[in-house]
């Protein structure tokens, strides 16, 4: 099984211009994928640079036929035209069930920010449901990152509850029906932290159910004792001393640990600020 994680950033390559057939080609030239993650795909934003406001969920599930497309949308605004903002998932496999939260978004006086969220699918597999989460948590506010990052740890505890737990409901009873809710898990996106900083760590920490088994970096699991390869800035032509350096990350529950076959950042895509970010799994 593998698994893409790209922050698109509307598709807008380095050389400023936004194409998503482009896009799509370099990330099927990177992997024959099974399910893709995708941050920062746009509709409506005529002012964003490269970009024509065009509705890049709808684009992006036509240039992707034979994949479930699932959309969301963290800043739907109903404006003149409409604008959204979010995420996208893309499975190869038979979606179960699809749950899109909205992540804290606690205010802060002359900070910008805007509503984040996490786009959750259980997917059937060869091996079993899988419950895949894609998220791009807040840029400019530690404060409501790291409350983002304590959703992201509920709602993980949550989903193994809900599939260690015998529910009624059969189809008959509509949106009470029992639809299965994977425990077995795979967190991606566009984590706004480094390598080293205490919200990756926290993301990672033990819980105090110790039957709920933590996340783990999927790059330290296969690159044992290697620094996190740069998701940002290998292609800008920035003076920053701090560039390039990693936010994109895959994580996933630790009874998969013994299935990380692979983790690779491909390094030479310019299809946007970011890498894209494959885990396979055996």
């Amino acid at each position: 099984m593998k698994i893409i994680t790209w922050n698109m950033q509307r598709g807008r390559g380095t050389d400023g211009v936004a194409d998503l057939g482009r896009a799509v080609a370099m990330l099927r030239a990177f992997s024959d994928f099974d399910v893709l993650c995708l941050q920062e795909v746009a509709c409506g934003y005529t002012d964003l640079d490269g970009y024509d406001g065009s509705d890049q969920f709808a684009e992006m599930a036509t240039l992707l036929p034979g994949y479930t497309a699932l959309n969301g949308k963290t800043d739907d605004a109903n404006a003149h035209p409409p604008r959204a903002f979010g995420n996208m998932m893309f499975s190869r496999y038979p979606v179960l069930q699809a749950c899109r939260h909205s992540l804290p978004w606690p205010a802060e006086d002359g900070v910008m920010s805007m509503q984040r969220g996490a786009l959750e699918a259980t997917v059937d597999t060869p091996s079993g449901p899988l419950r895949v989460c894609t998220t791009h948590l807040e840029y400019f506010s530690p404060r409501q990152r790291a409350a983002q990052v304590e959703r992201l740890r509920e709602l993980h505890v949550e989903a193994i509850m809900h599939a260690r737990t015998s529910r009624p409901g059969l189809f008959k009873h509509g949106p009470f029906a029992v639809v299965p809710r994977a425990a077995a898990a795979v967190l991606t996106g566009d984590c706004n932290f480094l390598p080293d900083s205490t919200d990756h760590a926290r993301l990672l920490a033990p819980f105090d159910d110790a039957s709920i088994p933590p996340y783990l970096d999927a790059w330290a699991l296969a690159h044992p004792g290697q620094a996190h390869a740069p998701t940002v800035g290998l292609h800008d032509a920035s003076p920053e001393p701090d560039r390039p350096f990693t936010i994109d990350y895959i994580y996933l529950s630790a009874d998969l640990a013994p299935r990380v076959r692979r983790l690779e950042v491909h390094g030479d895509a310019t299809g946007s600020a970011h890498q894209p970010v494959l885990l396979e799994l055996g």
